[in-house]
């Protein structure tokens, strides 16, 4: 036990902390600063005790808001370190976005063949092999998971490989033996998929998303349970490869949260890919019998339907991983799982942040990198934005056509009994839409009728999810419609339909 240095005037036992944690200053000079703190004396000597961290910075989970969090905080001159109980880069490099990327890239190549045969060719599929596939994206996230940790070491981050639970407000300890303490924490765990009691995830005839993309062998067969942005970009995987898809979704239109003008575009796209939508329905029970899976569908009007499947993939959303972090040790309570936060991402306990899919905010990689970067930044003293405007968020699904879309959709602005002024200009009014075969599709704005500031917009068709950035950069940048009506657009380039777009919602558009 150390002994108390004369004249000492604090017992140990008014600290919540160890008192090998702290050090005593005498200093007889006001203004004297050390190297990793700084304290003021009066010119008498006064005693400071002060706290010694291990690490300014301490993130649990190395996922998008984790690792962009941490290299933030080091180019900011915030020592820190990572706590990471899998690979680096979190479920969306190595279980999520990433690899289903690689397998929509993937599964168009293939889709390419019929545009062959429509110029004679003969294309031999014979020897198709998805598990070919199935490496091609693992590889592809084992590459992106290694940059990760080349960012993490080029930036002076410490990667602590295990499981992290927080023991009090500036500790914790990692696989229950390695004790760490830090100036702040912020917890990044991240999500997993969420169940449905009567469709158990096995991973092997009940799938979850981490499920589906482990696959090496593709099914003749298969149901999809959900049509948000999962549920459909699934669909359009395993659609591509050859697989009959059966996509249920509860409520009235797939992409629910999506515009419905956007979303009819979308689903008449895939019933011409014979891809079977059932929409205001619920998958009520399951059997499996020999070789296939017996699901009921119900509909809203009690009429049950049968359908026989090989696999089901259960897309239903995600659920955080709030549990055994040691939160109740600090008093944080959970809603729903969901850890509350307020301004800067911060929990009611002041040292404490939590960011990413672990708060109730748009489960996104972009959004949880983005309030990463918030919370570092309040931590190192700068002015950021307190929270993220959801109305700047862009939306992005990576189907065939793809979705982009912000802001407020038209049906929330009647909800809400907002005005608006609307403008569709359909993408075949763009020339190279039609060039290159895509002309399904259309763009939306909305705006306000007296000031004509955008309040939201959706894009449908070829590389929506790159063009929807146009029209967010103007609404981030507090441009009007014409200021994109009125500037020079390359031709012919999809990018034209935002310029037409923009011209609609003037009162003069050309191409329409």
């Amino acid at each position: 036990m150390m002994k108390k240095k004369a004249g000492s005037r604090f017992p140990a036992s008014r600290f919540p902390f160890p008192i090998s944690h702290f050090h005593i200053v005498r200093k007889e000079i006001v203004g004297i600063s050390s190297k990793k703190h700084s304290e003021t004396t009066t010119s008498k000597g006064a005693i400071f005790m002060e706290q010694i961290f291990d690490f300014d910075l301490l993130i649990i989970g190395s996922g998008t808001g984790g690792y962009v969090a941490a290299i933030r905080a080091s180019q900011l001159g915030l020592k820190t370190a990572v706590v990471e109980k899998d690979k680096p880069g979190g479920v969306c490099l190595n279980w999520g976005c990433i690899p289903s990327k690689s397998l929509i890239h993937q599964a168009e190549t293939y889709g390419s063949i019929h545009g062959l045969e429509k110029m004679g060719l003969k294309v031999d599929v014979s020897g198709f092999d998805y598990c070919k596939v199935y490496k091609k994206s693992r590889k592809t996230s084992e590459t992106l998971s290694r940059g990760i940790t080349y960012l993490l070491n080029k930036n002076n981050i410490e990667f602590i490989k295990g499981e992290a639970k927080i023991v009090r407000n500036h500790e914790i300890i990692v696989n229950g033996e390695k004790k760490i303490t830090g100036k702040n924490i912020i917890v990044a765990t991240g999500s997993r998929a969420r169940e449905i009691p009567s469709f158990p995830i096995d991973e092997d005839t009940v799938l979850s998303s981490t499920g589906a993309l482990m696959m090496q062998e593709l099914p003749e067969t298969m149901l999809i349970l959900g049509a948000g942005a999962i549920g459909v970009e699934f669909a359009h995987i395993f659609n591509a490869f050859g697989v009959k898809i059966h996509l249920v979704e509860m409520l009235d239109q797939i992409l629910p949260l999506e515009d419905a003008e956007t979303a009819a575009v979308l689903n008449r796209e895939f019933r011409k890919r014979k891809i079977k939508i059932y929409t205001g329905t619920k998958a009520s029970s399951m059997e499996k019998k020999d070789d296939v899976i017996e699901v009921v569908l119900e509909a809203k009007d009690g009429k049950q339907k049968i359908v026989e499947v090989e696999k089901i993939l259960v897309a239903v959303g995600r659920t955080p991983n709030s549990e055994n972090l040691g939160l109740e040790n600090v008093g944080i309570k959970t809603d729903r799982g969901f850890i509350p936060v307020g301004d800067y991402y911060k929990t009611v306990v002041p040292e404490i942040f939590a960011v990413g899919d672990v708060i109730e905010s748009s489960q996104l990689a972009h959004v949880a990198s983005k309030e990463g970067e918030i919370a570092v930044e309040y931590m190192a003293g700068l002015k950021p934005e307190s929270r993220i405007d959801p109305d700047t968020i862009p939306g992005a699904v990576y189907c065939e056509p793809q979705v982009g879309s912000f802001g407020p959709t038209e049906s929330k602005l009647q909800e809400t009994e907002v005005k608006y002024e609307k403008f569709v200009f359909p993408y075949r009014g763009a020339g190279k839409s039609v060039a290159i075969e895509k002309p399904a599709g259309l763009a939306k704005v909305l705006v306000n009728p007296d000031t004509h500031e955008i309040l939201g917009a959706s894009v449908v068709g070829a590389e929506a999810t790159e063009i929807i950035h146009e029209l967010l950069l103007a609404k981030s940048a507090k441009l009007l419609p014409r200021d994109i009506a009125e500037m020079i657009h390359a031709h012919p380039t999809l990018s034209e339909v935002n310029m037409e777009l923009m011209r609609g919602i003037e009162g003069w558009a050309i191409h329409v």
